[in-house]
């Protein structure tokens, strides 16, 4: 994986507090160019908040985001977007009603002399869908009519209309079947080949190891390690969310080890 050695995205020392509640202790994370971060932990981990920090959409209270190697304020999902950071949450927003050009250009709508030009749209809509190999039997066709992965790489291909540098995905194979999260997976790939960073929300254990470069394990509100998902078993990311490496066996287990080495230690004298 070529990555650039600036990261397009790094969040330093990020705190964020909910009244008496803290739901978010010095989190470090770093998205370069070209790289597909999953973002895992259990419920309550403080991914939604991470993600509504990085969004704009809940600004952090302490600690610093750079962009691009410059420190930056992120206080309104607004300014987010100008900075070319795009979010698919995990309920889409897509209106059913409307058809998949209509969801892709609703608020970008192309006018012309006071008229929307839905040729220009309906063209840039099939070259955007064809650059990123999304099959769908029409784009005039109602979203309702679409399938659940169909209608993720909808939201998601919408997102990439602002030419963002950095997409944030929420749970975006929750709820989907096999082959429809194969297609959503595909697409995060084509993501990653255009050089955008993509940071993956995630329960799903078999998504990330298929797609992500690392791994980033929040726990707590804090962080609780980074790992490369080549060098890394499914089975030390799962202990890292869950703290299951500080647990009633792993303690059980230090105490007996701690006997045998004392008693070692007697036999020695």
């Amino acid at each position: 994986m070529n990555v650039s050695a600036t990261p397009v995205l790094a969040l330093r020392g990020i705190s964020k507090r909910f009244g008496a509640v803290q739901a978010l202790t010095d989190v470090e994370l770093e998205i370069h160019p070209g790289e597909v971060v999953a973002l895992v932990g259990d419920n309550g981990a403080g991914k939604s908040t991470l993600v509504k920090t990085i969004a704009g959409v809940g600004p952090a209270d302490d600690g610093v985001i750079e962009w691009e190697g410059r420190q930056v304020t992120v206080d309104r999902p607004h300014t987010a977007q100008e900075l070319g950071i795009a979010t698919v949450y995990q309920d889409l927003a897509l209106c059913d009603n409307l058809d998949v050009v209509g969801n892709l250009f609703l608020g970008r709508e192309i006018v012309r002399a006071g008229v929307l030009d839905e040729v220009e749209m309906e063209r840039r809509a099939r070259e955007l869908l064809a650059t990123l190999s999304i099959r769908i039997p029409s784009v005039r066709i109602p979203v309702a009519s679409l399938s659940g992965g169909q209608r993720q790489t909808v939201a998601i291909a919408r997102s990439l209309l602002g030419e963002p540098k950095v997409v944030i995905l929420d749970e975006p194979t929750a709820a989907l079947g096999v082959e429809q999260t194969a297609q959503v997976l595909d697409l995060v790939e084509r993501l990653r080949e255009r050089g955008l960073g993509v940071i993956l929300i995630s329960h799903n254990m078999a998504d990330v190891k298929a797609v992500a470069d690392r791994v980033a394990v929040l726990r707590l509100g804090r962080n609780n390690g980074t790992f490369e998902v080549r060098a890394t078993s499914q089975e030390e990311i799962i202990s890292a969310i869950t703290g299951a490496t500080d647990n009633a066996v792993t303690r059980r287990e230090a105490r007996r080890q701690g006997e045998g080495d004392s008693e070692t230690a007697e036999g020695n004298q």
